[in-house]
């Protein structure tokens, strides 16, 4: 099933954007720690990142969005760039390598998800169809993210069937719906649908 809604670019509101994604047994808009994982708890690298991998070979249909990542990061005065690019379920990524990185995260991830935003409106532009999106990452914070919200999506369908109704989710981004939508689509027992409008706009999760 498609989600056309979900695979959109669109301003991310801050009220959204730095909302904590809530684990199992914890209220929604509660602060959380750790969720559960299922296997063995990735090494850390510095400051808390996820040890950096030297990524997939990049196809060549990525070519120019790299090219153009190096250049707008130029532009904004980071040098000594190496990107990696990584094939994940949710998309392609293309992971920022750096000497200093804290300032094109941002706080909360706000710089890093408007550099997101500018680069695949600039990339896109004046394209009408086949319209090629990547997420932008910096020492694995968006891939760390994705985790989580995989790991919501697991504990969601697991309390879905339990209680044997439909569960709504906190509001999310467009490119956070599309990753626990993912996730839900080859679980059994259980169906995904988005309702609402931006920025409140939510999934639910329906038992089958």
């Amino acid at each position: 099933m498609l989600y056309e809604d979900d695979y959109e670019i669109e301003e991310q509101p801050a009220n959204i954007r730095d909302r904590a994604i809530p684990g199992k047994n914890v209220p929604h808009g509660a602060a959380t720690s750790e969720p559960r994982r299922r296997g063995p708890a990735p090494r850390r690298g510095r400051a808390g990142a996820a040890p950096r991998s030297k990524g997939d070979a990049i196809p060549e249909s990525a070519f120019a969005a790299r090219d153009l990542l190096t250049e707008l990061l130029a532009k904004m005065g980071v040098s000594h760039v190496e990107i990696a690019y990584h094939k994940r379920p949710e998309g392609e990524y293309l992971e920022v390598d750096a000497p200093d990185l804290a300032m094109l995260i941002g706080k909360h991830g706000a710089t890093l998800e408007a550099i997101n935003l500018i680069f695949n409106n600039i990339l896109n532009a004046g394209v009408r169809n086949n319209r090629h999106y990547f997420t932008i990452d910096a020492e694995g914070y968006r891939a760390r993210r994705a985790e989580k919200l995989r790991e919501l999506a697991y504990e969601t369908r697991e309390r879905c069937l339990a209680e044997k109704k439909p569960i709504k989710l906190v509001p999310m981004l467009p490119s956070e719906r599309k990753i626990v939508h993912i996730a839900l689509s080859e679980e059994p027992g259980v169906r995904t649908e988005s309702e609402g409008e931006e920025p409140e706009r939510r999934l639910v999760v329906y038992p089958v």
